[in-house]
């Protein structure tokens, strides 16, 4: 007896799957700023830090948030 397969995904074309691969390369690639972002806040001087109009509580507050927030 032979098996078939009624999952959409089965079926899908690739020219369907492409969205769904750029969704997820354009969030890893969100992710990944946001970590370079906060690595470079880390480094910031108290000089720099008020330059920029941040605090050192909201830099203590971006730089703890997990990467996908």
């Amino acid at each position: 007896m032979e098996r078939t397969f009624s999952s959409s995904l089965h079926n899908a074309q690739p020219s369907n799957r492409i969205p769904v691969a750029l969704r997820v390369l354009s969030t890893l690639s969100t992710w990944q700023r946001r970590i370079a972002s906060r690595n470079e806040l880390a480094r910031l001087d108290t000089r720099m830090l008020a330059d920029a109009g941040i605090t050192e509580a909201q830099r203590y507050q971006e730089m703890h948030k997990p990467f996908w927030r």
